[in-house]
C-alpha cells in the first residue's frame, strides 16, 4: 500500500483559490493513479480529480472541470490539487487515494484535510 499525507486545507471565501498537497510514500509509482475524492456533511464520498503517475493523464468530475487542477511532482512524490472559483458547494473534507492503474479499486487513502468555503 502507499502512505498518503494531504495538507492545504482551510477556510476560504467564495471565489477563492486553495491548493491541496498530497505527499505519497510507501512504494514507486510506476502504474499507479492518484485520486481525489471528497465528501460532504451527510453526503457520499465524491470522486474529483486524477491523475495517472506515468504520464500525467488527468481525469475530472463535471463539477471540477475548469475550476480545478490535479497535478504531481515526481521528485517530490507529491500530488496537488489547485482549486480555484471555489463556491460554498465545494465545502467537504478532501482526501488523497491510490490505487494501480490496472484495477479499478481506490485501496490507499489519506486522512482527508478539511476545505470550508464561506459565502
Amino acid at each position: 500500500q502507499v502512505q498518503l499525507v494531504e495538507s492545504g486545507g482551510g477556510l476560504v471565501q467564495a471565489g477563492g483559490s486553495l491548493r491541496l498537497s498530497c505527499a505519497a510514500s510507501g512504494r514507486t509509482f510506476t502504474n499507479t493513479d492518484m485520486g481525489w475524492f471528497r465528501q460532504a456533511p451527510g453526503k457520499e464520498r465524491e470522486f474529483v480529480a486524477s491523475i495517472r503517475w506515468t504520464t500525467g493523464y488527468t481525469y475530472y468530475a463535471d463539477s471540477a472541470k475548469g475550476r480545478f487542477t490535479v497535478s504531481r511532482d515526481n521528485a517530490k512524490n507529491t500530488v496537488y490539487l489547485q482549486m480555484n472559483s471555489l463556491k460554498p458547494e465545494d465545502t467537504a473534507i478532501y482526501y488523497c487515494a491510490a490505487k494501480r492503474t490496472v484495477t479499478s479499486t481506490w485501496d490507499s487513502w489519506g486522512q482527508g484535510t478539511q476545505v470550508t468555503v464561506s459565502s
